[in-house]
């Protein structure tokens, strides 16, 4: 993460009041008149319940962000789900989150000790997506919030009508456009735990089994790799400790986690069209939240990760962690190509770019395949989170950085019509912390020459992921 040491970044973790619908941004610039649609962004927005304050920045409540562009306008609308766990907080009970201890969370355990039904969180503050006519917020919990694209007003919870096992869901759900449809997958807990790999046809909000594979552990998964025929899940030695869960002091889901230092990292390679398991491979232990992009070349699958040395990164994003400032000096992640060969059991190490990188996206119509560019959050600059842009052909990067300005996830849209595969503009919010507001920037993304800025009314909190919707 970035080495400020003045502890700027904590007004990305205080709670806004504040919502916003539909208000127009003043714009430092120009935003081209061909952008047309709303990135949708999601993460947490309040921190405090009842009287307590959230122990780990997974924990705040959900809170939807919409940015829409129209003929060089920009538009801002902010809006909390209302959830039962926004109800819960609204009347003064505590946070039950990834961390944060409490009652709905205690019952959950509760479910794995007696093997009852489970009551999971619907705190769904991690990403979005659209399945069939349905834009829904997401979490790792199964359970999936609906809302409306344009008001973020909260529409009540999404459910799957199948039978497919799942007591951790993926928030990152892979939208392959090139097949037009998009893949999944599941954590089952168990005797035997397995994860559930599961694709979901494009206009269509239904899902269809393709393959369940064993478990170790299980492991935490967040993010996992699709490319033309195959899914891969990416297992680290971070592992949900089951038996952990039956004790009655543990609370939080991150006292179930434990790293397996003992452990090595496995990929679980599954063919998409046979549906079947094709083998699982080896390597020397990894973490790895986020997967940049993945692609087949001739007999081998190649994988590019942001990995780091082991799971400190996810204790280093605690409240105390951030207020002995460790955050700051939490370790960066680093740009990993994997080369697997499942016929042979090989895996190959590559380092791509020495730079410390988070929340990696690629253009849309190259994910599953080859491809040039990536684009993501920078984070081994003291004071400030920048932009990068990585030539993944021939291993370099170009920066935009700016003093006291915490860049937030990327995304690259391109330019109708363009035939380049950096013809466009890449969006990003951000915090100004001299300012103490948040912004949205606009770049050039073949230069990252910086081509607009809209301040915003307010700082918002740091949020996770988001996607950008044409037309909406």
């Amino acid at each position: 993460m970035s080495n400020a040491t003045d502890c700027a970044y904590e007004l990305g973790f205080r709670t806004v009041d504040t919502e916003y619908a539909d208000r127009q941004l003043p714009i430092d610039g120009a935003v081209p008149s061909w952008l047309s649609g709303a990135l949708i962004r999601n993460g947490p927005g309040r921190f405090e319940f009842g009287g307590e304050r959230a122990t780990h920045w997974f924990d705040g409540l959900a809170m939807l962000r919409r940015y829409g562009f129209a003929d060089g306008t920009v538009s801002y609308t902010n809006r909390f789900l209302r959830t039962d766990a926004y109800a819960a907080a609204d009347s003064g009970h505590g946070a039950t989150e990834f961390a944060t201890g409490g009652g709905s969370f205690r019952r959950t355990l509760q479910w794995l000790r007696s093997l009852g039904p489970p009551e999971p969180t619907d705190n769904a503050n991690v990403h979005v997506a659209q399945l069939g006519e349905h834009f829904v917020a997401l979490t790792e919990a199964p359970r999936r919030i609906a809302f409306d694209p344009v008001t973020l007003e909260t529409r009540g919870e999404f459910r799957w009508r199948d039978d497919i096992p799942e007591h951790l869901a993926t928030a990152h759900l892979t939208v392959d456009s090139n097949r037009e449809e998009t893949i999944g997958y599941s954590t089952e807990f168990g005797l035997s735990p397995s994860y559930h790999v599961y694709r979901i046809p494009h206009g269509r909000g239904a899902r269809r089994h393709v393959a369940t594979v064993p478990a170790a552990g299980p492991g935490y998964v967040h993010d996992c790799s699709v490319t033309e025929s195959h899914v891969t899940i990416v297992e680290t030695p971070l592992r949900i400790a089951m038996a952990k869960a039956l004790a009655p002091w543990n609370e939080g889901f991150l006292d179930l986690l434990e790293y397996d230092e003992g452990a090595e990292s496995r990929f679980i390679v599954v063919d998409r069209d046979a549906e079947t398991l094709v083998g699982t491979l080896k390597t020397p232990p990894f973490f790895t939240f986020h997967h940049i992009n993945a692609y087949e070349d001739d007999d081998e699958l190649v994988l590019d990760l942001v990995a780091f040395d082991d799971d400190e990164i996810v204790r280093a994003l605690t409240f105390d962690a951030l207020s002995e400032d460790a955050f700051a000096a939490a370790p960066d992640g680093q740009f990993v190509r994997f080369r697997l060969h499942p016929d042979e059991g090989r895996v190959r190490r590559f380092e791509r770019y020495d730079g410390g990188m988070e929340l990696p996206t690629v253009p849309k119509p190259v994910r599953g395949r080859r491809y040039r560019y990536a684009y993501a959050q920078a984070t081994d600059r003291k004071g400030a989170n920048g932009l990068v842009k990585l030539d993944v052909d021939r291993g370099t990067a170009a920066e935009w950085w700016e003093r006291g300005v915490y860049v937030e996830e990327p995304r690259m849209i391109q330019r109708p019509g363009g035939t380049a595969a950096d013809d466009g503009v890449v969006i990003a919010t951000a915090l100004d912390t001299r300012r103490e507001r948040s912004m949205l920037l606009v770049f050039d993304a073949e230069t990252l020459v910086e081509r607009a800025r809209a301040p915003l009314p307010h700082a918002v909190p740091f949020g996770f992921h988001g996607r950008f919707f044409p037309g909406v």
